[in-house]
């Protein structure tokens, strides 16, 4: 018979054994997440953003009750030395995620002397031979011998803010090269593809719950991007209070290799959205299915007509410092642009000269109008009501009127239906100063809307319709005919109004 010494000894080899047992058999390793053979049901964890870690037992009895013996000590009991030898050999992805597990895993999984040895790693510098330098030598050791009087996780922290600091450099050399035509930067894709970012939305109830839904379906537009959501298990909206519009990216990136999907991800706040305002005022459009609101900056809500429940989400997002908003910001606040420097203006006393417009009219993929507009300018003496007044299409000149390609509006689509909502398209704007730096950038729906009252000037043979915008850099106001004989629209008259007090910021000048 065994003594109680060795009775001790073999549960903790058999322990052991379980642990090691879906390794040697070729199967799925239970310590990673697997489930044991003969096992049922699962469960998850809640972790960070972006992961979701599932398995089917917890405990080594539970893995025994599946069909192995019934006297194997629980995982969550075994010694802190074992636990963490077995950490030591996770990369910081598998760390992180295993940290969430429970708060002592969490403690365990952010052991310094673990978490310096990846830093170390991961960030030691490249040698091109193999004796070591004494300097990089001594501050190696250095680093070792004052684990110890760090915090607890202060190498686990040192690592993922050096990652950031990492990906910020990386993009921030991507964006570099910028294109004369739009003034923005050159590689906005590639820098979107290298990322790994994606989009979320965080839909928030009145009582504090949270549905993070990542985006469905995007397409890439010539200055702007739209990200649509859409899908059969919305939350009733009557129960929501607000939507964060959100940008996701991989704490850990590599350029050279796909992010993980289930790797942990850094929450950028974009912008906030108040869904009370979903009102009358905010409705653009509509068609037999749905109608749909619009919420600045650039976010379109789509409900259906039949119980007045969300039936998709659109945000349009233009690349002007897309990336950084999308990155840099935190989950709680959204990125700060770095402080803006004056440019001194030559002559405020003429108004502005030599602006540069670029326009795209578009919705759901396809394109309407893509126009540049150069050496525009604007005198003093067009100031109204404290905004400057920039013609850029005459209404009296039809040398300059442009028509739009095919029959205007949005395209929208869900996993169960799709339609088309007529003169509701988007509109991307890039201005540009006299320094080809952009001055104003938007992407938002607008809404063509019939005119009553014909304006003065010439007759068209053809229904009219206005389009305006309006934030705090400015307002846009279009004017566009519908041609019968030819079934396609032209723009009559295109004015832009931008707000004294943005020239005034922008140029240290008093208009």
């Amino acid at each position: 018979m065994a003594t109680g010494r060795g009775r001790v000894l073999r549960q903790r080899w058999l322990g052991l054994q379980a642990l090691r047992w879906p390794l040697h058999s070729g199967r799925e390793a239970w310590v990673s997440g697997g489930a044991a053979p003969g096992c049922s049901g699962a469960f998850g964890f809640r972790k960070g953003p972006g992961i979701r870690f599932t398995t089917s037992c917890t405990t080594v009895s539970q893995y025994a009750r599946c069909g192995q013996q019934s006297n194997f000590v629980s995982l969550d009991g075994m010694p802190s030395e074992i636990l963490l030898k077995i950490f030591s050999y996770l990369d910081a992805v598998s760390l992180l995620c295993t940290g969430c597990v429970s708060r002592r895993f969490y403690h365990l999984a952010s052991d310094n002397f673990i978490w310096i040895r990846i830093y170390s790693t991961a960030f030691s510098p490249k040698r091109s031979n193999w004796k070591i330098n004494t300097v990089e030598e001594t501050a190696v050791s250095v680093s070792f011998l004052s684990v110890e009087d760090k915090e607890a996780g202060y190498w686990k922290k040192e690592y993922i803010a050096k990652q950031i600091t990492s990906v910020k450099a990386t993009l921030a050399q991507i964006l570099k090269p910028v294109s004369p035509y739009t003034g923005l930067p050159v590689k906005t894709r590639e820098a979107l593809r290298i990322s790994g970012l994606v989009w979320a939305i965080i839909l928030r109830e009145k009582s504090g719950k949270e549905y993070i839904m990542q985006h469905v379906d995007l397409s890439l537009n010539d200055t702007s991007v739209t990200v649509v959501w859409y899908g059969k298990t919305w939350p009733r909206l009557a129960a929501l209070s607000t939507l964060d519009l959100c940008g996701m990216t991989p704490v850990f990136m590599d350029r050279y290799k796909p992010p993980a999907k289930n790797g942990p991800r850094w929450h950028s706040l974009i912008a906030k959205y108040n869904l009370s305002h979903l009102t009358e005022s905010t409705m653009i459009g509509c068609d037999r299915l749905v109608r749909i609101f619009c919420l600045n900056p650039g976010l379109l809500v789509g409900l259906w007509k039949k119980d007045e429940e969300v039936a998709f989400v659109m945000a349009n997002l233009h690349f002007h410092h897309l990336v950084e908003r999308s990155t840099l910001g935190s989950d709680a606040l959204p990125y700060e642009l770095p402080p803006h420097s004056p440019f001194l203006d030559d002559n405020p006393e003429y108004g502005l000269s030599g602006y540069q417009l670029h326009v795209d009219m578009h919705g759901g993929g396809v394109f309407y109008l893509c126009g540049t507009f150069r050496n525009l300018f604007s005198k003093k003496e067009y100031i109204e009501d404290g905004y400057v007044k920039v013609i850029v299409i005459n209404f009296n000149n039809n040398r300059e009127h442009l028509p739009l390609i095919g029959k205007v509006g949005l395209v929208w689509r869900t996993n169960a239906f799709d339609g088309f909502i007529e003169r509701c398209p988007v509109v991307d704007v890039t201005l540009l100063d006299e320094n080809r730096k952009p001055f104003w950038c938007f992407s938002s729906p607008v809404c063509m809307r019939p005119v009553t009252c014909p304006s003065d000037g010439p007759t068209f043979l053809g229904h009219t319709y206005h389009v305006d915008y309006k934030d705090e850099v400015g307002k846009v106001h279009a004017e566009l005919v519908w041609i019968e004989e030819t079934e396609e629209y032209f723009i009559v008259s295109l004015v832009l109004y931008l707000s004294v007090a943005k020239i005034n910021y922008w140029f240290g000048t008093k208009y």
